[in-house]
């Protein structure tokens, strides 16, 4: 098996603690990141997402009025009704 060296960089309480915790397992302190990492990635579930479902209405065309091609259209005419309804 190839071992690869590599530089981590820790902040200092994190390093205490891995130092300490390295000391308490009897192991050194790469030991103790190569077995941390190795479990944390052996561990690791992906977060498994719904298959996406599109729903669709019946009919070919857009209803009349609607331009496609200009979708923010849309929203500012359901604004513009939503405001007119409550005064604004």
């Amino acid at each position: 098996m190839y071992t690869m060296r590599t530089t981590i960089s820790l902040d200092d309480q994190l390093a205490r603690q891995v130092r300490r915790e390295a000391a308490s397992r009897g192991i050194s302190v790469s030991s103790f990141i190569a077995r941390t990492l190795n479990d944390a990635l052996k561990h690791h579930k992906p977060s498994e997402q719904p298959p996406f479902r599109l729903v669709t209405i019946r009919g070919v065309h857009p209803l009349p009025g609607v331009d496609l091609d200009r979708p923010r259209a849309l929203d500012a005419g359901q604004d513009e009704t939503l405001f007119k309804r409550r005064g604004y």
